[in-house]
């Protein structure tokens, strides 16, 4: 998979190994689709650390893999890396620094004594920029997701639950062919459309209300992420004009997306729209995130943002307007940059969708 970048990242810093935790980057580095596993990557030697549950699985899916039952002694993680480290004879480790807890640290600090070297990101910038095959499974993850928002509009209507809508947009997800472990959506209604990452709930949905939908599935691990906001019945002036305005903001901030612009231009072209309104300052400050393996991945788009887009980056545009005790109204498309533009991987309209 992607272990000669990292191999080469340790050349470059002077490294004997490197400790991989997040499942994430676990993935990108050797492919594994499982639990319970941590990489130590050497000069040598590649080490898949796992447990007895996972131990068949990694050799069949990591055959270039030493696999380790770290679990054996029943000891910390640490105690296993610190062995694997005297036995090669290494003196520096690096470690995902936002990842290890302190008894985990404490366990390496006491079983290995050479130099550990805390990393935050290394392998997270090695996935920004996406391969054709990532993207292609990128695609296939919002094809799938707009599948399923199709064939759930007919169930939204007054009288069914949030929590029972939420469940059935997972299903259909499946149906179509995602991944069979969809992670948490977002479904709320009413005036908790205002809440950014509300929770769904027992609250049915009434005549009038807004519902807003956030949500995605993974195909071969890679992930979707959209948003689209409908109402249930007939809008009133006051909604038709906020979804206006965020509808613009969103394809403000799309007309100007391209690679070499940063997080910080595309956050400030989203306000434009609000100038001169009353619902300036109702806006939340990051509007767009890169995705791929995990779904929050950076750059994000925000005032302090100054990373400049990449052509093959995969991110999210989405922009919302959210109004404590009225409800809120977001959009979210993911696209793919381009050098000139980008390709919008979502194809559900903007317009707004009275049911």
């Amino acid at each position: 998979m992607n272990e000669e970048k990292l191999l080469s990242y340790m050349e470059n810093e002077h490294l004997d190994g490197f400790f991989v935790a997040k499942k994430e980057n676990v993935r990108y580095i050797s492919g594994y689709t499982g639990d319970d596993s941590y990489l130590l990557i050497t000069r040598s030697n590649y080490y898949f650390l796992t447990d007895p549950r996972y131990t068949e699985q990694a050799a069949l899916e990591c055959p270039q893999y030493k696999v380790v039952n770290w679990r054996e002694k029943r000891k910390p993680i640490g105690c296993k890396i610190g062995e694997l480290m005297k036995e090669n004879k290494l003196s520096a480790l690096a470690f995902e620094a936002d990842k290890m807890n302190f008894a985990d640290y404490q366990s390496f600090r006491e079983a290995f004594r050479g130099e550990l070297v805390p990393e935050t990101g290394v392998i997270e910038k090695m996935r920004q920029v996406k391969t054709p095959q990532e993207i292609e499974y990128q695609r296939a993850a919002c094809e799938i997701s707009c599948r399923a928002l199709e064939k759930l509009l007919p169930e939204i209507r007054v009288g069914v639950t949030e929590k029972e809508l939420a469940a059935k947009l997972s299903l259909y997800m499946v149906m179509e062919g995602a991944d069979t472990m969809p992670y948490g959506n977002i479904l709320i209604s009413g005036a908790r459309t205002s809440l950014l990452h509300g929770i769904p709930s027992e609250k049915s949905i009434e005549y009038g209300d807004f519902v807003l939908m956030d949500f995605g599935c993974q195909v071969h691990g890679y992930m979707s992420d959209m948003t689209r906001t409908v109402i249930v019945g007939k809008a009133t002036d006051k909604q038709k004009e906020v979804y206006d305005l965020e509808k613009k903001m969103v394809e403000d901030c799309l007309a100007i997306t391209k690679a070499g612009v940063t997080g910080r231009e595309i956050y400030r072209e989203s306000l434009k729209a609000l100038e001169g309104t009353e619902y300036m300052g109702y806006q939340y400050t990051n509007i767009g995130h890169g995705i791929g393996l995990f779904v929050h991945e950076g750059p994000f788009s925000s005032e302090p943002d100054l990373t400049e887009l990449m052509s093959g980056n995969v991110r999210t545009i989405e922009p919302g307007i959210y109004i404590p005790g009225w409800g809120g109204v977001r959009i979210e498309d993911q696209i793919l940059v381009t050098e000139d533009g980008y390709e919008n991987m979502v194809r559900f309209t903007h317009d707004l969708v009275e049911l």
